[in-house]
């Protein structure tokens, strides 16, 4: 449920910093009249991500059992590479989300009332495609049949909402780079997990081989039925029996993928460099931290 959660308030904040800023940049300009073509988008992006979800999980339920497994292996390896793309894009790019956004707005602010409804729907819609393939294939991943699972991803999105709230009405302020990189971290150990699953629903729709070669099995230690089993199963898509194939991926994906999401920013590129702590022990870089995190814009005065 943990990781159910952390996956819909993680989306779901990037999402609600998008239509915060966009709110926010049209009632400061004084163009409150565009506020409603903004929310139609809005709404569209909103209304297509639920349909998307919907169809994978009805439409998956007329296949075979090995085609379920295609499916579910196929489309979990996909989310896992789509949410990769995108904790690295959002650790990138988040110093300059709000200029971009702003940039977009005006121009099609120009364009007229259908451009303002297909700039909210594509800056809202990508994040709601991508949560709903995530949480779908998480959900495949527990496949114990209980709701928690959809329970943890709507409280999570319930607190997105709240916090974006907080911040338009200028109540709350995180540092926001922080929050994104250690909820980014977090969010590569659960795609691991995902990922992980993928490799076996793919052995068992026999379109990878190994599926009894096990790497081990401690179900007699941690069974999955246990509370504890149940808590590893949530957080961290524990299962007590890997393959060796399932193991190997895990590895490869997780070990290099983190090692490089906690590098220092422009690490990969050749770019910037850390600075070192200062004679005092403070933090010459906080500086630039708070610079990187997409400023929550202000209540517009009254």
């Amino acid at each position: 449920m943990f990781s159910n959660y952390l996956i819909g308030l993680r989306e779901g904040l990037e999402a609600s910093l998008v239509v915060c800023i966009l709110i926010a940049y049209l009632v400061k300009t004084g163009r409150r009249d565009a506020l409603k073509p903004v929310w139609a988008g809005i709404g569209v992006a909103v209304a297509l991500a639920l349909g998307f979800g919907c169809a994978l999980e009805f439409g998956s339920q007329e296949l075979t059992f090995e085609a379920q497994e295609a499916l579910g292996g196929s489309l979990s390896i996909l989310a896992v590479c789509l949410v990769t793309w995108m904790v690295f894009w959002m650790r990138r790019t988040a110093r300059h989300l709000k200029a971009e956004l702003h940039g977009k707005l005006d121009a099609a602010l120009a364009m007229g009332t259908g451009a303002l409804v297909l700039t909210a729907f594509l800056a809202v819609g990508r994040e709601g495609l991508e949560t709903a393939l995530f949480v779908w294939a998480s959900v495949h991943a527990a496949g114990d049949g209980s709701p928690r699972p959809l329970i943890g991803v709507a409280v999570g999105l319930a607190t997105a909402v709240l916090l974006g709230w907080l911040f338009y009405r200028g109540a709350l302020r995180i540092n926001l780079a922080r929050f994104f990189t250690w909820t980014g971290a977090l969010l590569v150990v659960v795609a691991a997990g995902v990922l992980a699953y993928g490799v076996h629903d793919l052995q068992e729709a026999d379109w990878l081989p190994g599926l009894t070669s096990l790497a081990f099995d401690v179900s007699g230690t941690v069974p999955p039925d246990s509370w504890y089993g149940t808590l590893l199963k949530g957080v961290f898509n524990f299962q007590p029996d890997p393959t060796v194939l399932q193991v190997t991926v895990w590895l490869l994906y997780l070990v290099p993928t983190l090692a490089l999401f906690l590098a220092p920013v422009g690490f990969a590129s050749g770019k910037g460099k850390v600075k070192e702590p200062d004679e005092q022990g403070s933090r010459p870089s906080e500086a630039a931290e708070a610079s990187k995190a997409p400023q929550a814009p202000q209540a517009p005065q009254a």
